[in-house]
Parts: C-alpha cells; sequence; structure tokens
C-alpha cells in the first residue's frame, strides 16, 4: 500500500495554495533550493514569500544538491521541516543534521543495484530514504525493482520518472511517491488538473 505523497518543484504561491489546500494534499512539497540548473529552482527572497503560506498537513522540504555553508545559513530561519539532500558524505549529512535540526530526507541516485545499496551508510543518520534517478533536473527513470530487497527501518520515498498512470504498479509497496516533471505542463510550470489526479488516485489506492 502506498504511504503518501510528495510533489517536488513548487516554485508559485497558486499551486502551493492549491496542494496544501486538497481534501488529499501531500504530505511532503518539495522546493528547489540550490540547483539552478533546474526550471524550478527557487531564490530564497521567493521562498520567504512562498513559505508564509500555512502549510497545515503537509511538511515543507528543502531539496538541497551538495549544498554549502551560505544556502544552508541562508534557509536556516524558513519553516522547512526536512532538508533532502543529495551528493554529501555520511559525515556530511552528519553535521548538517545536528548544526541545524532539521529532519533528513537522503537522496540517492540509483542507475544499478549497487547504487540502492548505499542507503546502508546512511541508514542510521536518515529520517526517510529517497531513491531518484540520476536525471535531477532532467525527468528520468530508474528500474524500481532494485528496490524489493531493501530491508530498513526507515520510510522509503521514491521518485524518477513516476506517472500518475503507473501508480498501480506500487499499490503493494509500503512507499511514499514523489513526483516533479510528470505534473507539469511545460518545463518547470506545475498543472493543477495533473495534480489534482496524482492526489486523487493516491488516495484512493492508499486508502
Amino acid at each position: 500500500m502506498i504511504n503518501g505523497s510528495k510533489i517536488c518543484g513548487i516554485s508559485d504561491l497558486n499551486t502551493l495554495d492549491f496542494i496544501i489546500n486538497h481534501p488529499y494534499p501531500a504530505q511532503f512539497i518539495g522546493f528547489i533550493c540550490n540547483y539552478k540548473k533546474s526550471s524550478r529552482y527557487v531564490g530564497v527572497e521567493k521562498l520567504k514569500k512562498l513559505l508564509t503560506l500555512d502549510k497545515k498537513k503537509s511538511n515543507f522540504v528543502a531539496v538541497l544538491v551538495k549544498p554549502d555553508e551560505d544556502i544552508l545559513e541562508k534557509i536556516k530561519h524558513l519553516p522547512f521541516d526536512y532538508y533532502q539532500i543529495y551528493d554529501c558524505t555520511p559525515e556530511e549529512v552528519k553535521r548538517i543534521k545536528k548544526k541545524y535540526n532539521k529532519k533528513i530526507i537522503l537522496a540517492l541516485t540509483v542507475s544499478n543495484q549497487d547504487d540502492v545499496n548505499k542507503y546502508k551508510n546512511f541508514e542510521n543518520i536518515a529520517d526517510i530514504l529517497l531513491f531518484d534517478s540520476k536525471g535531477y533536473e532532467k525527468t528520468q527513470s530508474f528500474n524500481h525493482n532494485f528496490l524489493d530487497n531493501i530491508n530498513s527501518s526507515k520510510p522509503i520515498m521514491v521518485a524518477g520518472d513516476i506517472k500518475t498512470d503507473d501508480l498501480d504498479n506500487f499499490k503493494d509497496k509500503p512507499f511514499f511517491i514523489d513526483v516533479s516533471g510528470n505534473l507539469e505542463s511545460e518545463k518547470g510550470i506545475k498543472d493543477i488538473n495533473k495534480i489534482d489526479k496524482f492526489l486523487n488516485t493516491v488516495h484512493n489506492i492508499s486508502s
């Protein structure tokens, strides 16, 4: 059974308001904080405006690719519940978690089974383990069957070109489903109708 959903790459107030106030809101909403190659990147000043909305039942997630001290200091007072971290060593993640007192979604990019098995290095640090493709700002997939043999007590989140019509493939998996590009009408622009269909479908499968 799907555990819930995350919608990533939010960059405007109307979309954020729609997700938060949906009958079945996403449990996690992600904002691209420091990866400027992404069309979904949001600067700190814009983040300050976006994050004034009452998050209600959702968690706000700062998506950070190998973050440096500069960005971490700039966002430390913003109301993020989680930091989603890519491309850091276990020691770096541990230091960030301790210094900024945030829950961690540890993102591992996957192209083979060995990439998946790296979760064992982060299991005692992460609050949630996220398995994503190596596409970063590009929408790419990976073989989600690689995740069948994970033996972890931590919640599992899965990304990587997952479409709403694919969700039945995950109905027996206790995963959080993380979607971004497939909820867009054009690159970087979220589509309210696609978001609505995604959230309703997740609810119907998980209830």
